[in-house]
């Protein structure tokens, strides 16, 4: 069956600037190598760094909250499939789509568990340890939950995330699907620039996203200056879209810590550094800035939050450290030990051939997909939680949306 897929986006798609950008250009090329149709809207403005999807040929669209027009717009749209980016997307549009498209498989990509990353930064905040109790707790977790529950399927991207989901909040596993970044495997006989020609470490990631400012904060006040100690020579890059002021004055020339902010080929920067550093504190999901330095065939020294959910038993393309001084060791000796670093390589190569297979994962997707969608009601039927979530959020969503609705019109009277 060749479907009609509507994504609803929490942003405009920005593959460049950070790895939520890219797995849903990835999700959409995919739907769209199977021939079929696919509508992206979002309420969110378009920023220098979105892409013109229609280009790839997707219809692109603005939505309007709190507005009868969707009720309208997907009501015409009839879209076979209906896919939620992040959850606040389902909070906002589920109920309507419940109501006006029922017949709709309802897919929620999670991207990463926000509920987990939140609550790991608020613990470290806090200086508290962080613990599952914190988590089935946290009023962001019921709502992220909620909206796991309320969807047919929703995919989790990390296999971490996937046990954390079942073992812990005891979801179904017939409400989950696995499906992390999808790549084409890497060819052995590549023409990656060797040890000798790079140079220099980088760091890499989007600004928007808290992981990544505390990980560059780590790295100005109590990483680099140690690596520099060590190799003086040496130097690190550090690029990201939407650098705040703080991280542009990191910038110091005698110290060899150079901040760029946005970069138009993030391939290219990694292809041409020896080693990624990554020291995450806190976080959820798949990093791409480690999956896109594997490509690459460059090494890497992250935490293990930064590894969490990416390779399981296989060995890390790299050294996972979590203590600043042990980090810090790892980081100049894989920087300056050619057979260490050959090795590292190798191992991501294994890393993304093995776990991130674009080929057999989308297929299993895809055939998963039909088998929910062809016993949809059954699939329902099973998840009795789910439709009474979705009875009592459709109410509360749907009276609490024309009141603002009917706000917006006085208003505008």
């Amino acid at each position: 069956m060749k479907h009609h897929v509507f994504i609803i986006g929490s942003v405009w798609v920005e593959p460049n600037s950070s790895a939520a950008g890219s797995r849903m250009l990835q999700l959409m090329t995919s739907f769209l190598s199977k021939g079929w149709r696919v509508t992206f809207g979002t309420v969110s403005q378009k920023k220098t760094n979105s892409i013109d999807l229609s280009l790839l040929g997707v219809e692109e669209v603005r939505l309007e909250l709190n507005s009868t027009s969707f009720d309208d717009f997907i009501t015409d749209l009839k879209p076979t499939i209906v896919v939620f980016d992040r959850f606040m997307t389902e909070e906002q549009f589920g109920w309507r789509v419940a109501e006006y498209c029922p017949k709709s498989l309802r897919i929620l990509d999670t991207e990463d568990l926000h509920f987990l990353r939140k609550t790991r930064y608020e613990a470290l905040n806090k200086g508290i340890e962080f613990s599952n109790e914190i988590l089935l707790n946290s009023e962001i977790s019921k709502r992220e939950v909620a909206s796991i529950l309320r969807c047919d399927i929703s995919l989790i991207i990390s296999t971490f995330e996937m046990k954390l989901l079942q073992e812990v909040f005891k979801i179904d596993k017939c409400l989950l699907y696995h499906l992390p970044f999808l790549f084409d495997k890497i060819d052995e006989n590549n023409s990656w620039k060797p040890y000798n020609e790079r140079h220099h470490f980088v760091s890499i990631g989007n600004f928007h996203h808290a992981p990544n400012l505390d990980a560059t904060i780590q790295l100005k006040k109590y990483i680099w200056k140690e690596i520099r100690k060590r190799i003086p020579a040496a130097e690190l890059h550090v690029y990201g879209a939407y650098p705040t002021q703080e991280v542009l004055e990191f910038t110091n020339t005698n110290e060899g810590f150079f901040v760029h902010g946005f970069v138009e080929d993030a391939f290219d920067v990694l292809e041409n550094s020896r080693v990624l550093l990554a020291p995450l504190r806190f976080g959820a999901g798949i990093k791409g800035k480690l999956t896109s330095a594997m490509l690459c065939g460059t090494p890497s020294v992250t935490t293990t939050i930064g590894a969490e959910g990416m390779c399981d038993e296989l060995p890390w393309n790299g050294f996972v450290e979590d203590e600043i001084e042990n980090f810090v060791e790892k980081a100049v000796l894989l920087y300056t030990d050619k057979n260490q670093w050959n090795e590292a390589q190798q191992r991501g190569i294994k890393i993304i051939n093995t776990k991130f297979d674009k080929e057999q994962l989308t297929h299993l997707f895809f055939r998963f997909i039909d088998e929910v969608f062809s016993n949809l009601e059954q699939h329902r039927n099973n998840n009795f939680t789910g439709k009474m979530l979705m009875h009592h959020s459709l109410q509360s969503s749907k009276y609490m949306s024309k009141w603002i609705q009917e706000k917006n019109r006085k208003n505008r009277l």
